[in-house]
């Protein structure tokens, strides 16, 4: 794989972002939702640079069931989001057609927040399919498939600790080491 982003750039960024919202926040209370599961990383980083009072809440978003894409996003854990009348920062892990971000933001402003920000880890672009774009973007990326620090691919490669390009070899052998009996050939 090729490494776009090693650890010491991506604690670079997440560090810069944490600046940039203490200083938009200051010490005003902030609830920080994040969209599972691929923002799990970098909200665990996130909060330890922010020392302003924080709540934080998890939710899923997808649209996807039974491997069939639905075409409606559905979103879960909304019914329990106390948000309403506070300051609410909405973190995910990349903004690649920005159809997700979009509607999880339609449903947290239903919810009546005081002010409702977006934040994302990576910002893929010319991949866009909407006119919004994120509040916050700790990196740009060229539009290329990533794995690591909370992104995967075929749910694997999550807990790698950098940011990788998926090339189609690498694709290949995640393939070939994941077929039934691969370990007796």
């Amino acid at each position: 794989m090729k490494i776009l982003f090693d650890q010491d750039v991506i604690r670079q960024g997440i560090e810069q972002l944490g600046s940039n919202l203490r200083r938009e926040y200051g010490q005003n209370p902030i609830t920080v939702v994040a969209i599972m599961t691929g923002s799990i990383v970098m909200l665990a980083d996130l909060i330890r640079c922010l020392d302003m009072p924080l709540r934080i809440s998890l939710i899923r978003a997808s649209s996807y069931r039974g491997g069939v894409t639905s075409g409606d996003l559905h979103v879960e854990e909304l019914e329990r989001l106390d948000i309403q009348g506070r300051d609410v920062l909405l973190i995910d892990d990349i903004f690649d057609t920005g159809k997700t971000l979009v509607e999880v933001t339609k449903h947290l402003s239903s919810l009546q927040p005081r002010s409702l920000k977006t934040a994302v880890f990576l910002n893929k672009q010319g991949t866009s399919q909407v006119a919004m774009e994120p509040d916050y973007s700790v990196f740009k990326i060229p539009n290329e498939f990533v794995v690591g620090y909370g992104l995967d691919y075929d749910d694997f490669y999550r807990n790698l600790p950098f940011v990788a390009v998926m090339e189609q070899a690498d694709l290949e052998e995640h393939s070939r080491r994941l077929e039934p009996n691969a370990q007796s050939r």
